[in-house]
């Protein structure tokens, strides 16, 4: 079996699709079916189950898929420990985060102290970052839910408490706390389900009996507190939100209840490779982030 042929069985056994999967490794469809088909034949069975012109993984390619990807995944991590044994400062990390915003000044101020490391960002749920891990399609992600699997390692960066944020001119605007109960009838500016603020107000609620009234729901979380603002709805931002200076006014009110915090986590792979330029972001992300809490503390 040749390095190639892994790589292309592999990617038509995640997509189950030799047009995706041609076009993912930039190879023309018919000699990605040659190549399957030759593995196949060197294997003496088939790998896939085909009707007409689809075509799913069966139980062989399964038992296949999982060795393969263990042999990949241990061939690329020697190629970057060479790299880190040989002493060079650069590479590449690729980085989830629930919003880019949160890493704009993190980024600038990394590629001011290691210029030679290229930053790949995604924006992601939670759920999408622990399949990118997974996966190798990122190194690192900083999530403010908790990412589950025993494969996944933790750096827990610090916890703020998550403040109801109204607009000025909001008859609750002049309260220092509420209770949840006093907002079952009060609109909601909030992200999608699987973003952690969705995930907050509807465990918020669940005590309630009564489901969040939501007026608005989107995947940017940056625009959350301009909606606000703008008289659109209630919101929950974290304490960080408060001390950013140039953005939309809203009043600020504690709410009652424990369980209104978040916890910012930058998680990885234990089961795969750390490069030397990952181990880099992964510590100077932390103290930084750390840095900042402590300068200015909620």
């Amino acid at each position: 079996m040749e390095l190639s042929q892994l790589r292309y069985f592999q990617a038509v056994a995640r997509t189950q699709h030799i047009t995706r999967a041609a076009a993912e490794l930039y190879v023309a469809q018919p000699s990605l079916s040659r190549t399957v088909a030759r593995l196949e034949a060197e294997l003496g069975m088939p790998l896939f189950d085909r009707t007409g012109r689809r075509i799913r993984l069966n139980h062989f390619g399964e038992i296949l898929l999982g060795h393969v990807e263990r042999a990949l995944r241990e061939l690329d991590d020697a190629r970057l420990e060479l790299s880190d044994a040989a002493g060079e400062e650069r590479g590449s990390v690729a980085v989830a985060a629930e919003t880019l915003r949160a890493l704009t000044e993190l980024v600038a101020d990394f590629r001011a102290s290691a210029p030679r490391i290229e930053l790949r960002l995604y924006q992601s749920s939670a759920a999408t970052m622990a399949t990118q891990l997974r996966a190798g399609e990122v190194d690192l992600a900083l999530a403010s839910q908790r990412l589950a699997g025993d494969d996944l390692e933790q750096l827990e960066l610090f916890t703020e408490e998550v403040l109801l944020a109204v607009p000025p001119d909001h008859h609750l605007a002049r309260r220092r706390k509420i209770s949840v109960a006093e907002l079952v009838e009060e609109p909601f500016v909030t992200t999608r389900s699987g973003q952690w603020q969705r995930t907050l107000l509807d465990q918020l609620f669940a005590g309630t009996g009564r489901a969040p009234m939501i007026a608005c729901e989107g995947d940017e979380p940056a625009a959350i507190r301009g909606l606000i603002a703008a008289g659109v709805g209630l919101g929950l931002l974290p304490t960080i939100s408060r001390r950013t200076t140039g953005t939309p006014k809203v009043a600020w009110v504690h709410l009652d209840v424990e369980i209104a915090r978040r916890t910012l986590r930058l998680y990885w792979n234990r089961e795969r490779y750390l490069t030397a330029a990952t181990r880099r972001f992964r510590d100077f992300t932390s103290a930084q982030l750390r840095r900042r809490r402590a300068s200015h503390p909620a």
